[in-house]
């Protein structure tokens, strides 16, 4: 692939212009694209869950058994291969975790027991374990020093992909049966000849990549004031998540019972909240390499609460309204916060993306159960009243240390 002949004209002194350079912008791409296609394939599963649960006769309890299954592959897992291969540079996992995701697709599209589909869940899980950090490293190894232009545009495909997946399998396999998952191994397939071409650029660049790694922090704040930045930003991904998980899981359900409006209708303004996350996870990168990282974070977890706290009380049409406008503040928050943990920790870029990625996973995993939990007895309206309050952690913020080199 064309990603694989390129000699090593990105050395970790890269200028700003050099990082504008056509090929690391292709490198920066093809990281975008294949998050897509992983994150298109992940939304497969959740989507056709009523599908399994009426063919295979299941409970509700082993459809959560299911989500389990897949998110501690999916979360736990990433944080310990991210530190490995941040000290054991493994270029070809990133083909490799998507051979885990093709296995796994094609196993979803045959197997006929509720044991064989954990498994299955388990296998794609662990592709995605695989892929996050790594990806996300070669992404900002190809950045040029514009690491949140690199880490918005990676983001941002896999959010794309995520607003795609369930589309897809609507169209493609609920109406046709089970056998059509198997659809979906063309995009890992596909997947796996631009992730082999992203390793051997990889490989290629090591020497750099070996630069970077070994430079000290030039923050000077001691390992308390490092790990209580970390404890805020675990803290923020959590009110982040928390919430977005009603959004996902739920935005539909809470249209229908308060506007009664149609299946249709709701699934169309789903579709604009998730478009306003893609567009807000794409500027959030930037914008922080312009006005820095704690500006962008201020502005997206604190600067949504005014909107989170109007929402349960408007009708329809602002209602549609304010959910655009907290999908884009929102969501411009997560690149800025793993490039401000990953600038906590030099040399630990793997890790870093892996413990938030996985965070990321983890909280809206739980998040989605609890409030289902809370959905069920007190109702949907008492869920969006509830977590409209959960971005006024964004206060946390004014406890985030400067990252600035000290002179």
């Amino acid at each position: 692939m064309a990603l694989a002949s390129a000699s090593s004209t990105a050395p970790p002194s890269a200028s700003p212009a050099t990082s504008a350079s056509p090929l690391v912008m292709k490198v920066i791409a093809a990281c975008a694209l294949a998050h897509l296609i992983n994150d298109l394939i992940q939304a497969v599963l959740p989507s056709i869950y009523p599908m399994l649960k009426a063919s295979y006769g299941l409970s509700f309890a082993q459809v959560g058994l299911i989500t389990l299954t897949f998110q501690i592959t999916a979360s736990l897992l990433q944080p310990w291969i991210g530190f490995y291969t941040d000290r054991h540079p493994k270029p070809f996992l990133l083909p490799a975790g998507m051979v885990c995701t093709l296995i796994g697709v094609l196993m979803l599209s045959m197997v006929g027991s509720f044991e064989m589909i954990l498994l299955a869940s388990a296998l794609i899980g662990i592709g995605s374990s695989t892929f996050h950090p790594e990806t996300s490293r070669v992404a900002r190894l190809a950045s040029g020093g514009r690491f949140g232009l690199a880490q918005s545009s990676f983001q941002v495909g896999g959010n794309t992909g995520s607003a795609f997946g369930p589309l897809l399998a609507a169209a493609i396999v609920i109406p046709f049966g089970q056998g059509n998952v198997a659809w979906f191994a063309l995009f890992a397939l596909f997947a796996i000849g631009v992730l082999y071409g992203l390793s051997r650029w990889y490989r290629g660049h090591l020497n750099a990549f070996a630069a970077k790694r070994g430079r000290q922090a030039t923050h000077g704040l001691s390992r308390g004031r490092i790990t209580g930045a970390l404890a805020v930003l675990a803290l923020l991904v959590f009110s982040k998540y928390f919430y977005m998980a009603s959004f996902t899981s739920y935005f539909t359900f809470y249209l229908i019972e308060k506007f009664d409006l149609s299946v249709a209708s709701s699934q169309l303004h789903l579709f604009l909240f998730l478009g306003a996350v893609a567009a807000g996870t794409f500027f959030g990168g930037p914008i922080g390499d312009r006005i820095g990282r704690k500006a962008v974070i201020w502005f997206s977890i604190l600067g949504a609460a005014p909107f989170t706290l109007m929402l349960p009380y408007v009708d329809l049409f602002w209602t549609s309204v304010l959910s655009v406008v907290i999908g884009f503040i929102l969501a411009s928050a997560f690149s800025a916060i793993v490039v401000y943990a990953q600038e906590l920790l030099p040399g630990n870029v793997g890790m870093i993306a892996g413990v938030f990625f996985g965070l990321m996973f983890g909280f809206g995993g739980i998040g989605a159960a609890l409030l289902g939990e809370l959905a069920d007895i007190h109702g949907i309206e008492y869920v969006y009243t509830l977590c409209s309050y959960l971005p006024l952690l964004g206060i946390l913020t004014v406890l985030l240390p400067s990252t600035k080199a000290k002179g």
